[in-house]
């Protein structure tokens, strides 16, 4: 089981999107600064996961949530959540 995500920076316009097997180790990470990507941009929130069975399945699924329309859908639902 792999896990696709987005986490959006509490400061700044940012949004991150990736995929993992472990969800909690990884948030872990790029909470305490691990990340070089995403260490500037702290602190984040979690604004979405969705669940793949396949590793190549979340690929195509990262992809798209990376493309300009999925990262447009995120911000959609990231200015929805406050």
């Amino acid at each position: 089981m792999y896990t696709v995500y987005a986490i959006s920076s509490i400061s700044r316009s940012y949004i991150y999107v990736g995929l993992t097997s472990n969800l909690t180790n990884r948030l872990n990470r790029h909470y305490k600064g691990y990340e070089k990507t995403t260490k500037p941009y702290r602190p984040f929130k979690l604004i979405y996961s969705e669940v793949c069975d396949t590793r190549p399945e979340a690929r195509i699924r990262e992809k798209y949530w990376k493309s300009g329309i999925g990262k447009e859908k995120l911000k959609i639902i990231k200015n929805t959540m406050k």
